[in-house]
């Protein structure tokens, strides 16, 4: 069975049992899809994350998903693109870990993943794409809970990149 799968909707309507914020360091909101998730999620979002004291690059949090569908939400802090030149991809990859490691956790069942980064951040999907399919494809063979990971993709250009990079890593 398929448990990593990649498709193009708002993160905020999906019926998982989490979503996963790309988050700003003070968990406080922000634009793009930490704006649609503090929004979609209720005033309450914002106390619970004012209680975390902010998030460090390559880390993860969790809270209630409040108004969500998503019982809960992990909030993550990508690495912004500085040329490859201040370790991104080993950042990236670490959010995406960080995450897992939540989902196994708090033993999760199925989560779903924006494309970390690559909006404001600017990291290049074309980059941001294999490590996020090859880092939760690794993830998920010492996870036998989860049984769905989505990678909730924004426009045509991500949802390629991520098509591509799935196509390539079942090779």
């Amino acid at each position: 069975m398929q448990r990593l799968k990649i498709i193009q909707v708002d993160i905020t309507i999906l019926e998982v049992d989490a979503i996963v914020n790309a988050a700003n360091h003070s968990l406080l909101g922000g634009g793009g899809v930490d704006g649609a998730i503090h929004r979609a999620a209720g005033p309450k979002l914002l106390e619970a994350c004012r209680q975390l004291k902010g998030c460090e690059t390559g880390q993860a949090k969790i809270t209630e998903g409040f108004q969500l569908p998503a019982k809960w939400v992990i909030h993550t802090v990508g690495p912004i693109w500085s040329n490859g030149m201040k370790d991104e991809a080993m950042l990236l990859t670490r959010c995406y870990t960080q995450c897992m490691r939540l989902a196994k956790e708090y033993q999760l069942e199925s989560i779903a993943f924006p494309a970390i980064s690559c909006g404001v951040y600017h990291f290049p999907v074309s980059q941001a794409a294999p490590i996020a399919i090859s880092t939760l494809s690794e993830s998920l063979k010492n996870n036998d809970q989860l049984q769905m990971v989505y990678l909730s993709c924004f426009g045509d250009e991500v949802f390629a990149a991520y098509e591509k990079a799935l196509d390539h890593y079942k090779l």
